[in-house]
């Protein structure tokens, strides 16, 4: 393999497009050499920020960039085009979801890449959040026994009103299929994710703001093999108990023989289990500092907190696991309480990146 960077370039300068850059622009082994968007201004303050060049046309930006992935980051109507000038270079893309307006188009696309040779990754990125890899962890170790079924509540509540997405995505206004399309599409691939292939569906679909052209509320029921079942209920108007109410979007419930495990506005998934709680911690910092150019073996200190001395047993092995190798200095304190009553484990880590 080349020791030079992975050079990428992003098509498209909106709002979603902007974490797409500066992911780019913080990943080891990455360079973002180009920007392209329709609107020249925009293109050229993204590529301003990160030292990549403009481009208003996306034929020239592959010809003159070259790069070695193209990550598509426009609305769905754009795909169809965008995938077959990618894939007649033979480049791999990364391309966001929804895939396509519709399912012939979808499918259309991903012949085009198909019969070209070029890798396609749609850009469906919910299922790796923390608490949803977490509650697959647990789901694994049979922590949940038996799983019975997984419903989230949608309530980001944005969506209110004339001005209603306007400030970040305003095509949404017009969108004809909009919940399902643009948002739902999430949560169902995070149901497969833990429950799954879906066997069986019927929903009930509504529109609630008078301002918009689609659906914005509704109802989903699935089926899946072991009779477990699935339940979305979304409402982009109402909001949710959460300081950001777009962190998680809503509140999920997951349920088995063995025990219920609930997501709330915070993102926290192991209320009353402290080694979930542990768990998370761990990955979290893990996250943390891989974004920051680090990795677990630079953490010098880490000071624990337990509500309970008797968590000790529960704890202290996941951390060990975590930092097997490292050996940090280490504190453990006994506190009364924590932030939040849900919460029964907190860490504090000190780590020295590179040379510094």
């Amino acid at each position: 393999m080349s020791d030079r960077p992975l050079k990428v370039a992003v098509i498209g300068a909106g709002y979603f497009a902007q974490f797409h850059h500066d992911a780019w622009a913080r990943l080891p082994g990455a360079e973002l050499v180009a920007i392209a968007d329709q609107d020249g201004n925009r293109a050229a303050v993204a590529s301003s920020s990160h030292g990549a060049k403009a481009f208003t046309n996306v034929e020239a930006m592959l010809d003159e960039a070259r790069p070695d992935l193209v990550d598509i980051a426009t609305p769905p109507a754009s795909h169809l085009e965008l995938v077959g000038s990618v894939a007649a270079r033979g480049l791999p893309a990364i391309c966001q979801k929804p895939l396509a307006p519709t399912y012939d188009e979808a499918v259309r696309v991903v012949e085009m890449a198909e019969q070209a040779g070029s890798l396609l990754v749609v850009h469906e990125n919910f299922r790796f959040q923390p608490w949803y890899r977490e509650m697959a962890r647990l789901i694994k170790a049979r922590h949940l026994g038996d799983l019975h079924g997984v419903a989230f509540r949608l309530r980001p509540g944005d969506g209110q009103g004339a001005e209603a997405y306007l400030g970040r995505q305003p095509y949404f206004q017009t969108m004809e299929r909009f919940l399902v399309h643009e948002t739902a599409i999430h949560f169902i691939d995070t149901f497969r994710y833990l429950l799954g292939e879906v066997t069986g569906v019927m929903a009930r679909l509504r529109r609630l703001n008078p301002h918009i052209a689609g659906e914005d509320g509704g109802v989903i029921m699935f089926d899946f093999k072991g009779q477990r079942t699935g339940l979305f209920d979304g409402n982009r108007l109402n909001d949710h108990v959460a300081e950001n109410t777009r962190l998680t979007m809503g509140e999920m419930w997951l349920e088995g023989s063995a025990g219920v495990l609930r997501l709330d506005g915070s993102g926290l998934t192991g209320a009353g289990d402290a080694e979930a709680q542990a768990e998370q911690a761990m990955q979290n910092v893990k996250v943390l500092l891989e974004e920051s150019g680090g990795c677990m073996k630079d953490i010098c200190k880490i000071t624990t907190f337990v509500t309970d001395q008797a968590m000790r047993k529960d704890v202290y092995p996941v951390f060990g696991k975590h930092l097997d190798g490292v050996n940090p200095t280490s504190t453990g304190l006994v506190v009364e309480a924590l932030w939040k009553s849900e919460l029964q484990v907190a860490i504090d880590v000190f780590a020295v990146i590179g040379d510094a």
